[in-house]
């Protein structure tokens, strides 16, 4: 293995990556998780709450809160953010000039490996930054203790930075998880991930959340101080009152733990060099076998032994479309009448291209569910359901031209912001079709209120992914924020409740439609003047 190759492949890799939006936006994501990870004093809203309490802002406290709020988020958030190495590198043909050259299988997937994992690392120290800062910031105790603050992110974060780095070579590589379905797949198993992490049984310290709150307890134990009946809990959650404090001056691994996340770090190593034995590597030879290779170079031959078709010199040009000579096709004008409705026709019919029928089966079984079940079940159950089945439809909206290479042919479209807003307006159509069947059971029920919020959830769910579409470039962005939010919903947190699905005595409880129908067009807003700048940029 060449050092020197294999660090120039991960480097460079790495420099291309965080110069993307989708890395900008994960990282002001983490850095925002990182603020909320060590709340005012008096804030209602907490990140770690060990039965009431929390400890002192100090180094140890501030590090290993925010170290377990980042591994929490990074694992889900981050494996969006590198799942895309491989990918690119075949869309871009580096992947073909790579497959000419000595490079081993194996080394190649390590470089992914090493930058992906660079791109995790770069994000984790910043937010060991941004607990430095918020422990100045709150000024609890302001006297800094370096090892104490760096030492969670060592033990705690990184090892599952390893984990996800390798978690996206290996769905890259594998064809069933390399689309959406496997963007899917890794939202549940990150939540298996951190649901089942913290439990003292996890296997190689899961989370590390157990060592740190068998430590937590201790220093209670110690100041004599009990814990509530809650007791210890990581996410977001709203207490009912300010809770208390403890010092707490860090938890000493033991050595079992130590090499548990060495172990752990090692079999990512073996995880992202699994794929040597299948991957091909970008030699169509390995990738489609050798008959197609073998019928090309026949096609090829066949082609090479015509020769070139005869020209002749004097015959006349072939008259152009665009030509104003007699006998040739008239300049074609502009369509005024109706245009928009044939290009939202044809947005569309783009938008639910390649859609299986498998997918409109089950969709259509959620529509008629909707007008079947019980009217409790349909606001609360259904309607998150319904409104989860597209995610990955929604997802393109704002990306696909980036992403099949249509950018260029679409820029020289007349009325760029009519065709944004077309784009946009087939997600909407695409929402309110399925989410008919429990806005017609809230209107004929008189739940006012109900149609409301499910307009505003009409209007926000396009909107949010046209933008993030807009401005990331990519479709994997809006899954890894929508899925949290829609899972944060679904587990009755009114806060983030869009579309009415959190009620208390049959009435909801979330934000203002007005409040939800402002954001779609703050983020519509951000929409156009992205497009904007980057079309004036490149004029």
């Amino acid at each position: 293995m060449n050092v020197r190759v294999l660090a120039g492949l991960a480097v460079g890799d790495f420099r291309d990556r965080v110069r993307r939006p989708a890395y900008a936006v994960t990282l002001l994501a983490a850095i925002g998780l990182g603020y909320l990870a060590v709340p005012n004093v008096n804030s209602t809203w907490v990140i770690m709450d060990v039965g009431g309490n929390r400890g002192i802002y100090n180094s140890a406290y501030v590090g290993a809160v925010t170290a377990l709020a980042g591994a929490l988020w990074l694992t889900f958030g981050g494996f969006y953010v590198v799942r895309s190495g491989i990918a690119r590198d075949e869309t871009s043909r580096v992947g073909q000039i790579l497959a000419a050259t000595p490079l081993r299988t194996s080394n190649y997937l390590f470089a992914k490996f090493l930058s992906n994992l660079l791109v995790l690392a770069s994000m984790t120290g910043v937010l060991a930054v941004t607990a430095l800062v918020m422990q100045l910031a709150r000024g609890e105790n302001r006297s800094v203790d370096p090892v104490a603050l760096i030492e969670p992110f060592l033990l705690l974060s990184l090892p599952l930075m390893a984990l996800t780095a390798a978690a996206a070579i290996l769905f890259e590589t594998v064809p069933l998880l390399r689309a959406g379905f496997g963007n899917v797949v890794w939202f549940v198993l990150a939540l298996v991930i951190s649901i089942g992490g913290q439990s003292g049984s996890a296997p190689f310290g899961g989370l590390g959340v157990h060592q740190v709150a068998q430590s937590m307890n201790a220093a209670m134990g110690n100041q004599h101080l009990e814990a509530g009946e809650g007791g210890f809990s990581l996410g977001l959650t709203k207490v009912s009152k300010p809770l208390g404090t403890f010092l707490w001056d860090g938890f000493d691994p033991s050595g079992g733990f130590v090499l548990g996340r060495v172990v752990l770090v090692l079999l990512a190593c073996a995880v992202a060099l699994l794929p040597t034995l299948w991957f091909g590597r970008f030699d169509p030879a390995r990738a489609a076998g050798s008959a197609a290779p073998a019928k090309a170079a026949e096609e090829a031959a066949t082609a090479a032994a015509a020769g070139p078709a005869a020209v002749d010199p004097l015959a006349p040009a072939p008259a152009s479309p665009w030509s104003t000579a007699p006998g040739a096709l008239p300049r074609t004008e502009p369509i005024q009448a109706g245009a928009f409705g044939r290009l939202l026709a044809g947005e569309v019919r783009i938008l639910l291209q390649g859609v299986s029928p498998w997918w409109w089966a089950v969709a259509g079984a959620l529509t008629v569910a909707g007008f079947a079940l019980p009217m409790d079940t349909v606001t609360g159950m259904l309607l998150p359901a319904v409104w989860l089945w597209p995610v990955l439809i929604w997802s393109r909206l704002g990306s696909q031209q980036v992403e099949n290479g249509l950018e260029v042919l679409l820029g020289a479209y007349p009325t760029a912001r009519r065709r944004m807003l077309a784009e946009w307006a087939s997600g909407l159509v695409l929402t309110a079709a399925m989410g008919v069947a429990p806005l017609v059971r809230m209107l004929v029920a008189g739940d006012g209120p109900g149609a409301a919020h499910w307009l505003g959830g009409m209007l926000f769910i396009p909107s949010l992914a046209m933008s993030l579409g807009v401005v990331s470039r990519t479709h994997r962005v809006f899954q890894a924020i929508y899925l949290p939010i829609w899972y944060i919903l679904v587990n009755n947190v009114a806060a983030l409740d869009f579309m009415g699905a959190v009620r208390v005595n049959g009435e909801p409880t979330g934000p203002s439609p007005l409040l939800v129908t402002a954001l779609s067009a703050a983020m519509l807003a951000v929409m156009f003047l992205t497009g904007s700048a980057r079309r004036n940029v490149k004029g």
